[in-house]
């Protein structure tokens, strides 16, 4: 999949056209219910739905098994267009596009990096978390994965680059040289390839999709960012019931620390918190020392005090 930029109005990023949800059926027998989540390091629609796939998953994360799958939205650039349509000929071309998602979603994005530095694939950030994920399991991925989306998108870092891939990596207490040179290795394209097989097999051709399937083999493909009632929505569709219990939601203290950093616009989510409220409710849940606030491209984000 080479198609860079995703639509605004369905919030996909790579084919349009496809039905915001529809019921489809799988024949691999399963034990449990299945959340395939379909992305990609740098896929901003993915980064602007951080807000409300992660409520999803905190309050409903006990239906399902989560497995994130790496999409392969940018091999590489080359010399002819890589989405004519809407005017991506060269990474220049991006920068304006991610600025628009990160306006809309209020998920900050700088994206100017893409004039001046540009990512040339996304391949080498999606090995490193394959790599990961075969040594330390796929919850140290995908914080790994939030972390490379955080440098990618609010602070402007190019995944592409070594150098930026093993800072990321060793931040969170892994040896990020060993992890990225095993990545560069035929093993971490090998593993990529597997979940590129995956999604062939899923029917996902743009991010994010994201893919339910039950015990009885019956799934719903949600493609793009929808709003959080519509993955409830889904998951009840799955599971055949009419109402599901949703877990209460995480205090924010303990949020806090576990994801490191939290943008307003995900506590407010979370929370249910108007934009103009969020200083308050921190005041209120958190002491003075359990975090620090701090701002980028206009928007607050408070990483907790380590």
């Amino acid at each position: 999949m080479n198609n860079m930029v995703c639509d605004m109005e369905t919030g996909v990023c790579g084919v349009a056209g496809e039905e915001e949800m529809e019921v489809i059926d799988f024949n691999q027998p399963e034990k449990t219910i299945r959340l395939y989540y379909v992305t990609d390091p740098i896929c901003s629609h993915c980064w602007a739905i951080e807000p409300v796939f992660g409520r999803f998953i905190e309050q409903y994360g006990n239906y399902f098994e989560l497995h994130t799958v790496m999409g392969g939205l940018l091999e590489k650039w080359h010399d002819g267009p890589i989405d004519p349509a809407n005017g991506i000929y060269k990474p220049a071309d991006v920068a304006g596009h991610w600025r628009e998602v990160g306006e809309h979603s209020r998920m900050p994005i700088d994206g100017s990096l893409m004039i001046d530095n540009p990512v040339q694939s996304s391949y080498p950030a999606s090995r490193v978390f394959k790599v990961i994920q075969k040594n330390h399991g796929d919850e140290k991925a995908n914080e790994y994965l939030r972390r490379a989306r955080e440098e990618l998108f609010a602070f402007n870092q190019n995944v592409s680059d070594q150098s930026v891939l093993i800072e990321i990596v060793s931040k969170l207490g892994l040896d990020g040289k060993a992890i990225v040179t095993e990545a560069e290795q035929p093993i971490g394209q090998q593993l990529l390839n597997e979940d590129f097989a995956l999604v062939r097999n899923l029917g996902a051709r743009g991010f994010p999709t994201i893919i339910m399937m039950n015990e009885e083999n019956k799934g719903v493909k949600i493609v793009g960012g929808r709003p959080f009632e519509y993955y409830v929505e889904g998951l009840k569709q799955v599971l055949n019931k009419e109402e599901l219990q949703p877990k209460q939601q995480t205090p924010l203290s303990a949020l806090l620390k576990k994801e490191k950093t939290l943008f307003s616009k995900e506590i407010e989510v979370m929370y249910d918190v108007e934009k103009s409220d969020v200083e308050s409710f921190i005041k209120k849940e958190l002491s003075s020392d359990e975090y620090q606030a701090k701002q980028v491209l206009g928007e607050f984000y408070f990483t907790a005090t380590e």
